[in-house]
This record gives structure tokens, C-alpha cells and sequence, in this order.
């Protein structure tokens, strides 16, 4: 069973315009380095690893960027200032290559007979619930049920706002208020969502750090109750970030890895932000695929990331 279909003609314009900000701010920058130059030389390198390192590509992979940039120029001396652009954008592309990032363009469930568990993970204000509206409307405009689970017992306005987005998108919700056991929760979507016959079952979990210890504790015990239900449960655990706080992110990514098995990331609010270099700082920095962006407000707003549509709407003139 697909779902978000093709990537269609207007979601390459969706992607073109939430990467505006980004392509604006970088390449007007590296535009005003390279007036006057007919090379690339050390400075226009060190101007670059500057701009790079502000789009939050992170320290580490603009280091890694440069040093194969800095080879290429070393291989080919009469490479040009114009000719930058092209090799940044190849290494950028070879880079996301290596990191396994997929090529997505649709998306199956696995025929398990059961359903699809997602456990949704992520710090409070990153657009952890609206992502999981807008996935919940997404497999339910593609012909799936889904069942959503209010795990996220630590603060009652995040009962609430789920159990708005529920309405709205129109799918059932369990929810036992502020204070419940997240693992009960978790439980009983899970076997509500067998008795429905349910595709898809996201589970919604605390969006707290500040005891990472407790956090691990947490999610570790939600995982063992729900595979009571459905052995092989979270198929996904989908962390939620937003692209605009760019090292923040970064840091987020690194302390919920090493609480749990992230298998997979959703950047969100990349329309809002210049700093959608953290795409490609986080694939590199850290393995997980990204899965998922947020490039707007709307329900169909939330795109599969596609590493080559990616590239190609970033460098697009």
C-alpha cells in the first residue's frame, strides 16, 4: 500500500519555494565571494567553509566538503570560480549518496497482517504533533486507518493538541489525560488498532531532555509494553526536528539516538528558515535517514525526502 504518491509536479514547487530562503541566503553569499575571482583559491575555500558553516552544514561536514573540494582543485589547476558551484553541488550529492539517505518518492507499508507502528519522538515546539497530523491525513487520503496514541502524558495541553488534530483529520484516538502511563497508552492503541484492523498506529511520546536517563527509561518501557501487542513493534521510531534552530538540531538528533533507536528523521519548518543546510549536516553527522521534510503550514506539507530532488531544487537557478 502507497502513500504521498509520486513526487509530483507541485510538490517540486512546494520543495523549490520552502528551500528559498536557504538558496537565497547561501548563494548571495557565495556570489559576493567569488566577484572577481577567475579560481578557486584559499580564500574563496575559506569564504566558503564560512557560508557552508552558516547554512548549519555543521563544522564537521563542512571540513569534510572543503577537504574533497580542496582535492579537486589540487587534481584539475585550472579549475574556475564558475565551475564552483557544479562541484559543490556534486559533492553535496555524493555526499547524502553515502549516507544512505533514500530516494524517496513513495512510500509501502510492509504486508505484515499487522499494523505499521510508528513512535514519534522529539522535544516540545519542533511541530512533533502537527507531524503527526499531517502523516495521519496523508495515509488517510491514501486509504489507510490509522489509530493515534496520546503517549505523551507529561503535559495536558499535549493531550489536548492531539486530540484536536484527531478531530480535524478525523481518525480515532486513545488517550488516558495528563499523568498516565505512556506505556498504557501506547498498549492500548496498539490493541486498538488490531481490533480495528488498523494500517498504521503513531504513537505521540513525551517531548522532554532534561533527564536523559528517565527519557531512555521511558521510551524503553513503552517499546517492551507495545511488543506484548505486536512483536516486532515501533517498526519506525521517527524523530521530529526542526531545521531552524540548525545545531540545536543537531544536538537534539545526538542525545534522542543515543536514548533510543532512532531509524528515521523529519525535519520540519525548512520554508522558515536559511539554515536547510542542516539537512545535510545531520545525514552526514549521524547515519538515520532522512525521511521526512516540513515545507509549510498545510496538511500536504509534509514531504518524503527525495536526496536528488533535494540537490536539484537547492541548486537550481
Amino acid at each position: 500500500m502507497a502513500f504521498f504518491g509520486l513526487f509530483s509536479r507541485e510538490k517540486k514547487e512546494t520543495l523549490d519555494q520552502g528551500l528559498a530562503k536557504t538558496k537565497e541566503s547561501f548563494f548571495s553569499k557565495l556570489a559576493k565571494v567569488l566577484i572577481g575571482k577567475s579560481k578557486v583559491d584559499d580564500e574563496v575555500l575559506d569564504n566558503l567553509e564560512e557560508i557552508l558553516i552558516g547554512a548549519d552544514v555543521g563544522v564537521a561536514t563542512t571540513l569534510k566538503i572543503i577537504g574533497r573540494i580542496e582535492e579537486r582543485v589540487g587534481r584539475d589547476k585550472y579549475t574556475t570560480s564558475a565551475e564552483l558551484n557544479g562541484i559543490l553541488r556534486e559533492e553535496i550529492a555524493a555526499l547524502l549518496e553515502e549516507n544512505n539517505s533514500p530516494d524517496l518518492n513513495d512510500f509501502k507499508l510492509p504486508p505484515t497482517g499487522e499494523p505499521y507502528v510508528i513512535m514519534v519522538v522529539g522535544v516540545n515546539g519542533v511541530g512533533k504533533t502537527t507531524t503527526i497530523a499531517k502523516l495521519a491525513y496523508q495515509f488517510k487520503e491514501a486509504g489507510m486507518s490509522v489509530v493515534l496514541g496520546a503517549a505523551d502524558t507529561f503535559r495536558a495541553a499535549a493531550v489536548d493538541q492531539i486530540t484536536i488534530w484527531a478531530d480535524r483529520v478525523g481518525v480515532p484516538l486513545v488517550q488516558h489525560g495528563m499523568n498516565a502511563d505512556p506505556a498504557a497508552v501506547a498498549f492500548d492503541a496498539l490493541q486498538m488498532g488490531k481490533s480495528k484492523n488498523a494500517d498504521v498506529v503513531i504513537i505521540d511520546t513525551a517531548g522532554r531532555l532534561h533527564n536523559k536517563v528517565n527519557l531512555m527509561n521511558e521510551l524503553s518501557k513503552i517499546k517492551r509494553v507495545m511488543q506484548k501487542v505486536v512483536p516486532d513493534a515501533p517498526h519506525e521510531i521517527l524523530l521530529v526536528l526542526d531545521a531552524s534552530t540548525g545545531q540545536n538540531a543537531i544536538e537534539q538528533c545526538r542525545q534522542f539516538s543515543e536514548a533510543t533507536d532512532v531509524n528515521a528523521l523529519a525535519l520540519t519548518k525548512l520554508d522558515g528558515t536559511a539554515k536547510g543546510g542542516v539537512v545535510i549536516g545531520i545525514s552526514d553527522q549521524f547515519k538515520i535517514p532522512v525521511k521526512y521534510i516540513g515545507l509549510g503550514e498545510g496538511m500536504k506539507d509534509l514531504q518524503l525526502f527525495n536526496k536528488t530532488e533535494f540537490v536539484d531544487s537547492l541548486f537550481k537557478e
